[in-house]
């Protein structure tokens, strides 16, 4: 099977490109995203051919920017939609959904942008694959890039927690620890992919690396019944995967795949890097960067690349935006563990924690159908709740110990 992609398109003055290795537009420099044939894609598929395939992301082939027939993968996407009542009844809400990324194979959504990515760069005859990560990207670049027999080099900021570290020294990258913010290890490697022709996932192969993110929409809908939610809530960092959730949905729609979605979105960050949340909640199209400093170091991105987009898709599509202190996001972690059974890392705390804001508010109403995405596991930032929890007793090897200790 051919990709469907036709080109890649400014998303300022709608300049069109080549397929190749390109992420800024050399007119007006605004940022690139692929463009696809929907007509085509409508001939294509239809919802029995879609649930004949393999449990995979890659069932939504043709909606993504490579060769679907032979992609780069761990068997990533297809992870659960789990019916969160509990945490739905805590929060006023009547019918809650989680969806559970924490199942794929490195335990975050990046498996989705990262197989999408590799693929890609395999077509374009890249040997060797890099990044810049926070975390959760350098363990999927590590693995697929394995997967792939590439040569790999990781590069993230020297205070990374230890779980996300070891989650990619396991696969023998090149890893390398940079003292600075993720916005500082960004600018290293963008310096770098100006002089090795190497394949960096979120810089000169970004366009497609990013529409990897829209099979979480795919799935949704699926998931559903094939049909749209009424409301969802999405971590923000970069801000691409609201936009791509958005987008996601919108092109089901043009394939005739759903009806046309009324789905609010609604962006959740924490206090400590907020500056899309900022942004909308002062009312300006326009965010200020900010040097990040929060527990929630997935989401810190301080100057984030697709705050515009995220920005207009949460106002065009009339969502809500929030932001969380770091106790916030602690309680956000316990509050969906003990309810739901969900351990998730520090940006599902802030997914929660903004959630639960936003239904005190009445962001979210209560008759919606509403999805909280979950994007990474919680035992990759263990630290987050050192000091945090209920020390538990400890007791004799003995019956007697034990009820004088209950």
């Amino acid at each position: 099977m051919t990709s469907y992609a036709k080109s890649l398109q400014c998303r300022e003055c709608g300049k069109e490109y080549p397929l190749e290795a390109r992420y800024v537009c050399e007119f007006c420099f605004g940022p690139l995203e692929v463009a696809y044939d929907y007509e085509r894609i409508r001939r294509a598929v239809s919802r029995e051919r879609i649930a004949e395939r393999p449990r995979t992301m890659w069932r939504y082939r043709e909606f993504l920017p490579a060769d679907g027939e032979n992609p780069v993968t761990l068997d990533e996407g297809c992870t659960p939609l789990v019916r969160a009542r509990a945490l739905g009844e805590r929060l006023g809400l009547k019918e809650l959904w989680i969806k559970n990324d924490c199942a794929n194979p490195t335990h975050s959504f990046k498996d989705r942008v990262v197989s999408v990515a590799v693929t890609k760069a395999v077509e374009l005859g890249f040997k060797t694959v890099s990044c810049a990560s926070t975390g959760n990207l350098a363990n999927a670049v590590s693995a697929y890039g394995a997967r792939a027999g590439l040569e790999r080099y990781v590069f993230i900021p020297a205070n990374l927690e230890a779980g996300k570290v070891v989650a990619s020294n396991v696969y023998e990258p090149h890893l390398v620890k940079v003292e600075g913010n993720y916005d500082e290890v960004n600018r290293l490697c963008s310096e770098i992919a100006g002089r090795h022709r190497w394949a960096f996932v979120n810089i000169n192969v970004r366009p497609y690396y990013a529409e990897g993110s829209k099979t979480l929409g795919f799935e949704v809908a699926e998931q559903l019944g094939w049909r749209a939610p009424d409301h969802v809530v999405v971590p923000m960092a970069s801000g691409s995967l609201l936009t791509k959730i958005h987008k996601s949905l919108g092109e089901l729609h043009k394939t005739g795949l759903i009806a046309k979605p009324a789905t609010r979105v609604s962006g959740a960050q924490a206090l400590g890097c907020s500056p899309i949340s900022t942004a909308y909640l002062e009312g300006t199209d326009t965010f200020r960067p900010v040097k990040p400093n929060t527990i929630a170091k997935s989401l810190a991105i301080g100057n984030p690349a697709d705050g515009y987009y995220a920005l207009r898709a949460i106002k065009e599509s009339g969502g809500a935006a929030e932001r969380v202190t770091d106790d916030e996001i602690v309680e956000g972690i316990k509050l969906l563990a003990s309810t739901e059974g969900i351990f998730a890392e520090t940006a599902g705390g802030v997914t929660v924690a903004c959630l639960k804001k936003l239904a005190a508010s009445g962001a979210v109403r209560p008759d919606e159908v509403t999805v909280a995405y979950i994007t990474g596991t919680g035992l990759k930032t263990q630290e987050a709740l050192h000091g945090r929890l209920k020390e538990p007793p400890v007791i004799k090897p003995n019956l007697a110990s034990f009820e004088a200790g209950i």
